[in-house]
């Protein structure tokens, strides 16, 4: 077991990186003296292939534990799907010392998490990520929340969990898709913070589907994406200055994400096309070189990610949507804009003239 410490002063916690990790989840939380009564939140697809064993490693270790099951998609990462979590804590009468579990990916962990961090004021959760985008980035850190018609995780709060326990197997059956998805974020920290994860990526042939990966870059990727998360979170909890590089790719990607309805790219897809567009604004403004542009553009086509607007989306409206994001400040959007590969910089400087004519050519590159 692979273990990395997520050192936050008002709670650290570890995340347990395991194969195979499922079944030892009773276990490692009872080394936390928990409370008994344990919630497992999930959705029906994840919680029919893996939810049983979660279960019974619970009971096994004491824990009076039941299921809560939510529909699955980010469609459903509402406020009302959040009342449903309450509801069943209600019914099993959760107290304080209790425990949410969230089960499956980061749509489930951040509507979990949400519920967590508000129901008597705060109870205790646990990640169990199922999808690579959720082991490496959704699950660690504490963000918390819920869409808003409006904009993406618009209503949230920072709730640590107690422990991250990451297996895995479980990505052996995670969709093709999703799993591109999840690679859009490693090759975000390649970008902004490990230039030796960028450099591993590069040199494999393929990245679309993990069965081209090895079994040593999937655990490097694990590892490596994990540390720099723990890393940076460390640092800077509550995104107060650091921690905002770990948006890189999401300002534009978001605004992709909600006018689209969450229909037709999944998280990771709207980060990738975010990233390409933030590489290609630090060129026009001379902060980037056109090779490293071009390096980052070919690792995210090596993973099977679009490096193109989706058909149809209106430009003005992505602008005028990056105002709703919550990084802007003092009416200002702030951009996370890369200096290099392994290094990036924060900045409010970078104004709608520019943001537009790399839009412009994302969308004609592809009729």
């Amino acid at each position: 077991m692979h273990v990395i410490d997520v050192n936050i002063p008002q709670q650290a916690y570890k995340i347990a990186i395991a194969a195979p990790g499922l079944d030892r989840l009773g276990e490692l939380m009872s080394e936390l003296n928990l409370g008994k009564k344990v919630l497992l939140v999930s959705n029906p697809a994840i919680f029919k292939q893996y939810g049983e064993r979660a279960i019974a490693s619970l009971q096994a270790a004491g824990f009076d534990a039941t299921s809560c099951i939510l529909p699955a998609g980010e469609q459903y990462k509402t406020l009302t799907s959040v009342q449903k979590i309450y509801n069943a804590a209600l019914e099993k009468r959760l107290e304080r010392s209790s425990t949410l579990v969230a089960l499956g990916g980061g749509v489930i962990g951040d509507m979990t998490g949400f519920a967590a961090a508000t129901w008597l004021r705060g109870v205790n959760f646990v990640q169990v990520p199922t999808s690579l985008l959720a082991m490496v980035d959704a699950a660690i850190g504490g963000k918390t929340g819920v869409n808003h018609p409006q904009g993406k995780n618009l209503i949230g709060a920072f709730h640590q969990p107690r422990l991250v326990l990451i297996d895995p197997q479980v990505l052996q059956t995670l969709p093709a898709r999703e799993f591109r998805a999840g690679m859009a974020e490693v090759i975000k920290y390649g970008v902004i913070w490990d230039a030796e994860l960028f450099v591993q990526m590069e040199q494999s042939k393929r990245l679309d589907q993990m069965r081209y990966l090895g079994a040593d870059l999937l655990q490097n990727i694990l590892n490596r994406s994990c540390q720099a998360k723990a890393d940076v979170v460390s640092k800077d909890e509550k995104e107060a200055g650091l921690r905002a590089i770990l948006n890189y790719g999401h300002t534009i990607g978001h605004a992709v994400e909600s006018l689209t309805g969450y229909r037709v790219v999944n998280h990771g897809e709207a980060v990738a096309i975010g990233m390409v567009a933030a590489a290609q604004i630090a060129v026009a403004l001379g902060m980037l070189s056109s090779e490293d542009a071009i390096r980052q553009d070919a690792l995210i086509q090596k993973a099977g990610l679009p490096t193109q607007l989706p058909t149809g989306i209106d430009i003005e409206a992505i602008i005028d949507a990056l105002q709703t994001d919550k990084k802007v400040k003092d009416g200002k959007v702030r951009f996370i804009l890369p200096t290099q590969i392994g290094a990036v910089e924060i900045t409010d400087k970078v104004t709608a003239d520019p943001v537009r004519q790399v839009l412009q050519h994302m969308r004609s590159v592809g009729k």
